[in-house]
């Protein structure tokens, strides 16, 4: 599942970021920041998160309807489990992690999960710069003081153009699955040597499957709407962690929390070691830091932020990935095997009765499970 050449290459993307973001830092300052905080404001700022995770939980469920129906209680422990994967291993292999966690559970095809995953990744991504550009007049002014926030503005145009051809993409394959899983048949499936032909179509086809939801437009309102609620939840955890800080010059409000809520996750999509270490923190220690807060006091609260986002959730996923008896061994040997076995048609190497009917062009729009 993972290599280890990038596993290195994130860590020394970290450590660039780390060393961007701390290297005039005078820590004393840090420390005191530290020292005098009100940490009593982290416990609604954790609980706001995790009424996010389960919102989170509900959006899954709502696009896996199509597959299969599973209750928001029965997704919450595999969101958690994913999001702890994501946390603790490179690559983001916690998303692999869940959608093998939800085949286990669920019988849900790996592929048709993953294709559900990146569609929760496209409208991630397609909040976050609309809470960049909800806040791009206070950036322009910020462009003075803050070379890496000011920056932002070209990438969050190169930004919007990806998301937005990623989601084109997506919607016209399931607006139109038979034409464009037809492409697929008619003109890369023919020119694959048969081995891999044999593997890579049921994959193809069962990933068709995942994109379902994006049929309907309500279902696509819904998945928005649930995404806004679910990354304004995440900003209100940095408003409440906010408090616990002197935060004495800061011009931002609400929406400065929102610009760099969008920056820093955006941020986080590059490459780097576990956890997004550097790649959360420097982003965010520069935005603070352009809206007037002292750059310790700024740094001393991205890190607690951080921690707080990375710690409770990575333990409550550790726990329901240890109480559903999984080890990352396990799981990594497992998914070996079935990388390298010959599934039959329309399968991801798994019994028949969880199987979506993927039976060439017609299979995108077909459902697989019991309901």
């Amino acid at each position: 599942m993972l290599k280890r050449w990038q596993f290195w290459v994130g860590v020394l993307i970290s450590a660039v970021f780390l060393w961007v973001a701390l290297r005039n830092i005078h820590w004393a300052d840090v420390w005191s920041a530290l020292r005098t905080a009100n940490y009593w404001w982290l416990a609604p700022g954790v609980a706001i998160y995790f009424v996010g995770v389960w919102a989170r939980a509900w959006r899954w469920h709502y696009l896996l309807k199509p597959l299969k129906t599973i209750s928001t209680n029965a997704m919450f422990p595999i969101v958690t489990i994913g999001y702890m994967g994501n946390n603790i291993y490179p690559a983001r292999a916690g998303e692999v992690l869940r959608a093998y966690v939800l085949r286990r559970e669920q019988g849900v095809p790996i592929s048709a999960s993953l294709a559900t995953i990146l569609i929760e990744r496209i409208f991630d991504g397609v909040v976050m710069l609309m809470f960049i550009f909800f806040n791009l007049n206070a950036l322009a002014h910020l462009t003075m003081s803050s070379g890496f926030a000011g920056s932002i503005q070209a990438l969050t145009v190169w930004g919007t153009a990806a998301f937005a051809g990623a989601l084109l993409v997506f919607l016209l394959a399931a607006m139109f699955p038979h034409q464009s899983l037809g492409l697929y048949h008619r003109l890369v499936a023919p020119r694959l040597p048969a081995g891999p032909r044999a593997k890579i179509t049921p994959l193809v086809e069962n990933f068709w499957t995942g994109l379902e939801a994006l049929r309907s437009p309500r279902n696509i309102l819904m998945v928005f709407l649930t995404s806004v609620v679910i990354w304004l939840l995440e900003t209100g955890k940095y408003w409440f962690v906010m408090h616990a800080f002197d935060f004495t010059g800061y011009t931002g409000g609400f929406f400065g929390l929102m610009l760099m809520n969008g920056i820093v996750n955006l941020a986080t999509t590059i490459p780097s070691a576990p956890g997004y270490v550097g790649t959360f923190d420097t982003p965010g220690i520069a935005v603070l830091s352009a809206y007037g807060v002292n750059p310790a006091v700024a740094a001393g609260y991205t890190l607690v932020l951080h921690a707080a986002l990375w710690l409770p959730i990575t333990l409550v996923g550790a726990y329901f990935m240890a109480r559903a008896g999984l080890k990352w061994e396990t799981v990594q040997a497992d998914y070996q095997k079935l990388e390298q076995a010959k599934p039959a048609p329309g399968a991801d190497a798994q019994p028949p009765a969880h199987r979506p009917n993927t039976s060439g062009a017609e299979s995108a729009g077909a459902k697989g499970g019991a309901e």
